[in-house]
């Protein structure tokens, strides 16, 4: 059995806004939050401001046990279950997919520790939960009442569109008729920051911190750290027109894999996420000329922008779809990166206004068709990738409605 799958509901909490009026209009203006933080001059990040958690879920008390990663998770559940309309009835059997990164707040949890010591009178009993990949997915099924199949995916920079890919193969082949997917991650904390410096994919540099977030150009430096997160309601296609839902768009094909080759690094040539591509590609029915615009990852690291170039530039030849790179707008959002991008590519598309990437002035490919200037783009069948650490790969291809 294979049945299609809407995307009726939309959560987002980024640097560019938390909903889609705020989010075209920092996009048309060129509004980003690229900043320094207090604690290293050095390094560029672009928080999410002005966010409270409480102002989604008021007293809930579990709150306390949710990490900042965790909060985006379940902020972003609250708003996608309000803007789809939903019958809270109907969440009972419904699935939870949620891609999340690990919190690495040490210093923020721990300021004191000595000898291996950790304990402390203040200490929380159950400080463990801010620790544990699923506290995300298990606050949203209390504060939702969703009591279906579940998934916490932990696969770097591609779980929250792994997350949404699994959720989508779910209803696609008929184990549910809808369900809560996508994710949320901020390592924006002194910990975060000193584990992506020892990778040395991390920018560094002084100058205009805007500027440094530069995907696909021959002077790019590393990626700037985003956070934020993005959840969207999944639903059968029928079960969706029946309720009256407002269907934003249609995912249509999922595709992974997974390098086997370096533990940071991506496979020189590509050749595993291509892999990950064509799937997708072939799930959807589509061919890559019916492609009408890629959200690339777009890290901005010499390595991954170097392979994903390569591989863009196989599947399409010259004269391709537009390429745009959102992270040049909201940096690197890490195991959130996919929903993310997700969630205001489906803003993009609804407002037909793509945006350029920022800071490329000199392309280090020359026969793709990078989005150089914000523009009015019709375009329908979106290409979306994100590849992480690990060699881990996600695609998924949408249809507009």
């Amino acid at each position: 059995m294979s049945r299609k799958v809407a995307i009726t509901g939309i959560g987002i909490c980024s640097s560019l806004g938390f909903s889609g009026e705020q989010i075209i209009n920092n996009l048309k203006r060129g509004g980003v939050s690229f900043s320094r933080p207090s604690f290293d001059d050095h390094v560029v990040i672009s928080p999410v401001n002005d966010f409270n958690i409480k102002s989604y879920t008021g007293s809930f008390k579990e709150r306390r046990y949710l990490n900042r990663g965790s909060q985006f998770c379940v902020a972003s559940a609250v708003d996608a279950i309000r803007s789809s309309g939903i019958n809270k009835d109907l969440l009972s059997n419904a699935g939870l997919f949620m891609g999340t990164g690990p919190n690495l707040d040490i210093g923020g949890e721990f300021f004191e520790i000595q000898e291996g010591e950790m304990d402390r009178k203040d200490l929380m009993a159950l400080w463990m939960l801010r620790f544990l990949p699923n506290t995300a997915a298990s606050a949203i099924a209390m504060y939702a009442g969703i009591h279906g199949e579940n998934l916490t995916v932990n696969t770097a920079c591609a779980a929250s569109v792994m997350a949404i890919g699994e959720a989508f193969r779910k209803i696609r082949c008929g184990y549910l008729d809808l369900a809560l997917a996508g994710g949320g991650d901020s390592r924006l904390s002194r910990g975060g920051i000193l584990a992506y410096k020892k990778a040395n994919a991390l920018y560094t540099g002084s100058g205009e911190a805007d500027k440094a977030m530069r995907p696909f150009d021959s002077k790019r430096k590393g990626f700037v750290p985003g956070e934020g997160g993005a959840v969207f309601l999944l639903e059968e296609m029928d079960h969706a027109k029946r309720r009256g839902a407002e269907i934003y768009a249609e995912i249509c094909g999922f595709g992974s894999s997974i390098d086997g080759h370096n533990m940071t690094a991506p496979e020189p040539s590509a050749a595993w996420a291509e892999k990950a591509v064509r799937a997708a590609i072939s799930e959807a029915g589509v061919n890559p000329s019916d492609i009408d615009i890629v959200s690339s990852h777009g890290t901005g690291t010499q390595l991954n922008d170097e392979a994903e170039a390569h591989l863009l530039h196989r599947l399409f030849g010259a004269n391709g779809p537009p390429v745009i790179a959102i992270k040049s707008w909201i940096g690197h959002g890490a195991a959130a990166c996919g929903a993310l991008e997700l969630g205001i590519s489906l803003i993009c598309m609804c407002n037909n206004y793509w945006p350029e990437i920022r800071n490329l002035t000199d392309p280090c490919h020359m026969e793709l068709n990078f989005v150089r200037m914000g523009r009015n783009i019709d375009a329908r069948t979106i290409l979306l990738e994100n590849f992480g650490f690990g060699g881990q790969n996600g695609v998924l291809i949408i249809k507009g409605q």
